[in-house]
């Protein structure tokens, strides 16, 4: 194709309309084209200004053009028709030495009948390359500015932060942008700035548009929050839109606020007048405190010179060049004096004076002068270098000295001496201990050698004058004369430590010797406590009087004192108990030698008033070794243990203390704790054992048992609990359960079974002396709705015997109520036929250790025929306790006893056992 640079050549109309397109999209656009059959170039007019050759010929122009168009022609052979190319090339350089740059824009057609074409238009885009590069600069410009930026910048689009500049990381205490970008901006504002956030945001409704600066808290890192001054602008972000938010740190000037609030404040509320002059001595501020201390408002203050206000010279400039703190006499409005200390600072523009008054302090030490001068305590004041700088009258009245004798003296010229009687060195007195290290010394009690050779007990005490100076300190010395006191307390101290009846050591005094030899840290030999109590000592008192026993008492205490030796503690815990307490080395077998010396010592006969008396005694004696844990209480506790059971054992002798005892007195005292609550927690119960007609041999009653079923223990003998609960009185409050259950129970048992059956309940000694007792047993008869009649209550022969005429009282108001009664247990005591015959009785029950002899004893079945006889003589219906074998069963059948009882007929069992059994006899 022919090159054609001024024609205006037409490839077709077709054609043409594709120039157009391209002239449309390029501003100031050279057409060409290129032939892809045979690389023939037209170009329209201007192409070679274009390329910045002009005047060069055609075929120059024509290589130039296709060595910048050779990239497209390549493209434009692989690339489908009508499919747009473009091409930027750079030129040389410009008019300003930069270079050029012309953009290519071509499409591929194809022609019918011109085949292939590559055609497209060229233009100049130097100037839009430059302005793409300045915004581009720009953007760089604006990221560095914004990176760098002092202030926290972050952006964040649908509630999630986008971008945060390095302040902002700062600000949120965290190194890591990648810990930040993609979170809820939520999280980084503290819950009750959320709310007033976001109104904020919904203000924005324009791109462009800002919020009024606010204050918020954010959210750090490590907890905390800190408080940031905020701007928000609606932006955009890749094209969305967006939330930039300005933050910066106000944490300083928060802090610059709170620090010029409380100076306020303080100017406001201090109790020191702070007076502001300039330097003609106006005043320019007068603060509350001013206006208090002067009774001047700050009203009328203002703008007067400050010496007529307080009616004395302030010469600022002079206070300064002298210390800048003086004091002086100062005159209230009203005229009244005042003391004041004036400090003074200088500032721009004039002075700051700082007016103390004093007034009250200056009174109060005037008045504390004089209520020192007054004090029967004495009282010194001591140096830093330990000389009395001053002393009271009291002072010298107590060291018996002039106060040239005290004041300029040496603290340590007076001898000290402890309550030991060792000399206080002069490091370790009061005064020198205060003095270098400032911790006081309280009520320390010294015997102080006088200047005229007499000894007074002081109680000292030693403070530092003003604890925040550093040592040597000055210090104060007060002490008070208690010589007299002394005397008295130890008086007092010897009558509450020990008896007065025997002079010996009281429980007090017994306790505190046993403690100091248990605690002592050197403890080398085992401590021994022998627990002493007179037997059967109430009979001296009540039969010949509480002289006579008072004698007695001191006669023992001083055989005991004279049975030891000055390494052995005696002493009377009250009554008729003694302790003697020794560390002497005894071994076992000489402990008991010891023990059978002072009994002996002890069942000497004494005469008192004429009366010859023997008293015997029992002894406890416990061994503690070192390294025993128990303390002074135990001892005297495990002692007295030992002691109740030699009594127990026969009485007038000896035993140790060991660990089985322990175990049983531990066990004795936990099961009576236990049964105090055993009645509440249902852990009692009745069994009921069978009581057989002897003729029909049909069950016409039963005798209840109580049963404790322990949590622990399990099932606990009768034997082992009913003696602690008539120990510990416990035994009325069992007694009246005992007899509200099985009177319920019977009664049921009577009704649904239509049997006229009779229950035995047993009664301790203790409730035989209970007053309630026939209330006790009417409620429970008429609570059960069963009659009298159906009850018959067992007491022990023992128990009758203990104190008949009031146990003889008792049963007849139980007789009254329709009760039958028996006793129990017969012929283990002593009663007589005749005795017998006093008692409202019904029953008699023989004890089992006669009826387990039946047919083995000619001699128990004498006796058991002697008792049925006797008690058929005076109409009492017999039962024989403990039978087990048919033998017995026929001989108590052949002598004639009427009931039976025993595991031969059934052994105690729960009511629903019992009512099961078929020999219970019917109405």
């Amino acid at each position: 194709m022919e090159v054609d640079p001024v024609a205006e050549h037409s490839i077709g109309p077709e054609l043409d309309r594709e120039f157009l397109d391209l002239a449309l999209t390029a501003n100031g656009a050279v057409r060409w084209s290129l032939s892809l059959k045979d690389d023939t170039i037209t170009w329209t007019r201007g192409m070679d200004a274009l390329l910045g050759v002009a005047g060069v010929s055609d075929e120059a122009l024509r290589d130039r053009l296709f060595d910048l168009i050779a990239p497209m022609a390549v493209s434009a052979r692989t690339s489908a028709a009508w499919h747009d190319l473009d091409l930027e090339q750079p030129l040389g350089d410009g008019d300003e030495g930069e270079p050029r740059f012309i953009h290519f824009h071509a499409r591929r057609f194809r022609d019918p009948e011109a085949g292939d074409h590559l055609i497209g238009v060229a233009a100049d885009v130097t100037r839009v390359h430059q302005d793409r590069q300045t915004l581009t600069d720009l953007a760089d410009r604006y990221r560095l500015l914004v990176e760098l930026s002092p202030d926290a910048i972050c952006v964040h689009q649908d509630g999630l932060v986008r971008y945060a500049n390095s302040a902002t990381l700062s600000i949120l205490g965290v190194d890591s942008a990648e810990r930040v970008l993609g979170r809820p901006i939520t999280d980084f504002v503290e819950t009750r700035s959320v709310p007033k956030m976001h109104e904020r945001l919904r203000s924005l409704t324009r791109p462009g548009s800002r919020t009024k600066p606010a204050e918020a808290d954010l959210n750090r890192f490590d907890g905390t929050t800190a408080p940031v001054e905020v701007v928000s602008v609606l932006t955009t972000w890749e094209g969305r839109p967006a939330l930039q938010v300005i933050l910066r740190d106000i944490t300083d000037k928060k802090a610059a606020e709170a620090s010029l609030r409380y100076q306020a404040a303080l100017v406001q509320h201090v109790s020191n007048a702070i007076i502001a002059i300039d330097h003609d001595a106006v005043v320019t501020s007068w603060n509350p405190a001013a206006e208090a201390v002067y009774g001047i408002s700050a009203k009328h203050a203002l703008g007067k010179p400050v010496e007529e206000l307080v009616g004395a010279a302030l010469r600022p400039a002079e206070l300064l060049a002298t210390g800048g703190v003086s004091e002086s006499l100062h005159r209230r409005g009203d005229g009244s004096a005042l003391v004041v200390r004036v400090s003074a600072a200088e500032m721009d523009g004039g002075y700051v004076l700082v007016c103390a008054d004093e007034t009250a302090r200056r009174h109060a030490e005037r008045t504390f002068a004089t209520v020192i001068d007054a004090l029967d305590e004495g009282v010194l004041v001591i140096d830093p270098t330990a000389i009395v700088e001053s002393a009271n009258p009291a002072a010298q009245r107590i060291l018996g000295a002039q106060p040239t004798e005290i004041v300029g003296v040496n603290a340590d010229a007076w001898p000290m001496f402890d309550e030991n009687g060792d000399r206080v060195t002069e490091q370790t007195r009061p005064s020198a201990t205060t003095l270098r290290t400032g911790r006081p010394v309280n009520s320390r009690v010294l015997r102080v050698q006088r200047g005229d050779g007499q000894s007074v007990w002081l109680a000292v005490t030693a403070r530092a004058l003003n604890p925040d100076d550093r040592p040597p300190y000055r210090v104060l010395v007060s002490f008070s004369d208690i010589t007299e006191s002394r005397a008295a307390r130890e008086r007092l101290e010897h009558e509450a430590t020990h008896d007065p009846l025997t002079g010996l050591a009281n429980r007090t005094l017994v306790l505190r010797h046993l403690d100091a030899a248990v605690n002592s840290p050197h403890r080398a030999q085992a401590l021994t406590v022998l627990f002493v109590d007179l037997d059967n000592f109430k009979i001296v008192n009540d039969s010949l009087g509480h002289g006579v026993g008072d004698e007695v008492l001191r006669n023992i205490g001083q055989r005991l004192v004279r049975a030891t030796d000055d390494r052995e503690f005696v002493g009377r815990l009250g009554g008729d108990e003694f302790v003697i307490a020794t560390q002497n080395p005894f071994d076992q077998e000489e402990l008991s030698v010891r023990a059978d010396q002072l009994l002996r010592t002890l069942t000497e006969p004494t005469h008192v008033e004429g009366i010859r008396l023997h008293v015997d005694a029992s002894i406890g004696i416990v061994v503690s070794r070192p390294g025993d844990t128990r303390s002074a209480q135990d001892l005297l506790r495990d002692a007295d243990v030992a002691m109740y059971r030699a009594k127990a054992q026969g009485r007038g002798r000896y035993t140790f203390f060991d660990v089985e005892l322990r175990e049983r007195v531990q066990r004795h005292m936990q099961l009576e704790q236990d049964l105090r609550h055993a009645v509440s927690q249902q852990q009692l119960w009745v069994a009921y054992q069978p009581v057989v007609d002897l003729k029909s041999e049909q069950v016409i009653g039963a005798e209840g048992l109580l049963r404790w079923s322990h949590p622990e223990h399990g099932s606990i003998s009768p034997a082992e609990f009913i003696p602690l609960a008539e120990e510990s009185d416990l035994i009325n409050e069992i007694g009246e359960f005992m007899l509200r259950t099985v009177t319920r129970e019977f009664a049921e048992l009577r009704r649904e079974r239509g049997a006229a059956l009779q229950i035995n309940a047993n009664l301790s000694p203790r409730q035989l002396g209970d007053p309630r007792l026939h209330d006790i047993v009417r409620n429970a008869l008429d609570d059960a709705g069963m009659p009298p009649e159906a009850l018959c209550l067992e007491v022990t022969e023992n128990a009758l015997m203990q104190d008949a005429t009031s146990a003889v009282r008792a049963l007849r108001n139980l007789r009254k109520l329709g009760a039958f009664l028996a006793i129990d247990d017969f012929g283990t005591g002593y009663s007589s036929l005749a005795q017998l015959r006093r008692l409202p009785l019904d029953t008699l029950k023989i004890d089992r250790s006669f009826v387990s002899d039946l047919g083995e004893s000619e001699d128990a079945q004498a006796i058991v025929t002697s008792i049925v006889a006797m008690a058929h003589a005076v109409g009492l219906t017999v039962v024989g306790e403990g039978v087990e074998t048919a033998e017995q069963l026929e001989i108590l059948q052949r002598i004639g006893c009427d009931l039976g009882q025993g595991f031969l007929f059934g052994k105690p069992a729960p009511l629903a056992d019992f009512a099961g059994l078929r020999s219970i006899s019917s109405r």
